[in-house]
């Protein structure tokens, strides 16, 4: 009994698709066509199957060499941030504001959970006379205060230590420190005194906290 006595029609179909060959007629001559067909297929030659298993170990050989191998024979130049010298009281206050943050609750704005445009609009102070979280209800989010604020000594200071510095020209880095003060760019400035800035705060050894690639065209 053949194997495909046992198989619906739509099954046989499917695999006469498959075949390519035409999957029209009775159920007896579907089996027929599909007997005829298996009858037909020629073993694979041997001769092939060597050859396959020489492109493979071929393909084998390649796999000795290292895949950080470039072409251009150029290695990328990791460069270390700048970092301060601080001494022992300002790593301990920044230690100690590092502390008091994750401490900190999320301050968020009346109904922020109720309205999605305000819950990324950040802190507003609630005025409502009725307003629960003005009246500290514990099941409000909590009021920005005064007593939320950090160490004093920390205050101000780039989370590397640095004091930040905002410049807008190379005039701005002139009497800057770079033991302590690193620079942030205004975001107004543009790409010809931004790339200015750049060449006269790396001749100064001056870090750049906001540091982006440039694209010079022209005279750039």
């Amino acid at each position: 009994m053949s194997e495909y006595q046992d198989m619906t029609v739509a099954e046989l179909k499917v695999i006469l698709k498959e075949l390519g060959l035409s999957s029209t007629g009775k159920k007896a001559d579907l089996i027929e066509r599909l007997e005829a067909a298996s009858e037909d297929t020629v073993e694979e030659d041997p001769t092939v199957m060597e050859d396959a298993e020489e492109e493979v170990d071929d393909d084998d050989d390649f796999d000795d060499f290292d895949d950080d191998w470039d072409d251009d024979g150029e290695e990328e130049i990791h460069r270390a941030k700048q970092k301060p010298e601080l001494d022992d009281e300002t790593r301990k206050a920044l230690a100690t504001r590092d502390a008091q943050g994750r401490k900190q609750p999320k301050f968020r704005r009346q109904e922020w959970y109720r309205y999605k445009r305000l819950s990324r609009s950040g802190w507003r102070k609630p005025k409502g006379y009725q307003s629960k979280q003005r009246l500290n209800m514990k099941y409000r989010t909590p009021m920005a205060r005064v007593g939320y604020g950090k160490i004093k000594a920390a205050r101000d200071l780039h989370p590397s230590g640095f004091a930040e510095v905002l410049v807008h020209n190379t005039e701005g880095l002139d009497g800057l420190d770079p033991a302590t003060q690193a620079i942030r760019i205004g975001r107004g400035v543009g790409n010809r005194k931004r790339s200015a800035i750049h060449d006269k705060a790396d001749e100064l050894g001056i870090r750049i906290l906001n540091r982006r690639s440039i694209e010079k065209r022209g005279d750039l």
